[in-house]
């Protein structure tokens, strides 16, 4: 696959949250992650809200804006590896963060989602070394990859996030 140009800096996807508290969001990301803060990046608007951030986590850029008052909240989800999933679930909860899926191996990862005090959706993985194959020739029905209902760990993963999304965003 042909990797298409970026400027130096960024990948191929670039993920962009917006919500209402973005000058807290980047301290949350900044201390629960570990990210650095873009300070060329960062532009206020006119009317005082963050237009415009940009954090580095790791080999990724992370952008950031403020929503304006008659804009909808639209939850990020947002997937990141992390170094030790315990420190950073504690890290989270001590700035407000929910736990939604407690640490739970997850082929050849420790896996767990946090709900953050802005209603973003973190995944959030610990590669643990153990590389697991995917066959990108073969289909998903030649496959058989329908869901394990016969894992309890996987069951906990599929009932976290079937319990937690009814309650995120906007309700019309």
């Amino acid at each position: 696959m042909k990797i298409p140009p970026s400027p130096k800096g960024y990948n191929t996807v670039n993920p962009f949250v917006f919500t209402k508290d973005a000058q807290n969001f980047i301290t949350f990301v900044k201390e629960v992650f570990g990210a650095v803060e873009r300070k060329a990046g960062f532009t206020l608007d006119t009317d005082g809200l963050v237009l415009h951030s940009e954090l580095e986590l790791g080999n990724s850029v992370l952008m950031c804006v403020d929503t304006k008052p008659d804009w909808p909240t639209t939850p990020a989800f947002i997937q990141v590896y992390v170094d030790d999933v315990e420190k950073t679930l504690s890290m989270g909860e001590s700035l407000g963060s929910k736990i939604v899926t407690k640490p739970t191996d997850f082929y050849g990862d420790t896996f767990s989602r946090m709900l953050d005090p802005f209603g973003n959706l973190w995944w959030i993985y610990q590669h643990n070394g153990e590389e697991v194959e995917w066959n990108n020739e073969t289909s998903a029905d030649e496959q058989n990859t329908n869901w394990d209902t016969s894992s309890d760990s996987l069951n906990y993963i599929h009932d976290t996030i079937m319990e937690i999304m009814p309650t995120l965003g906007d309700k019309k």
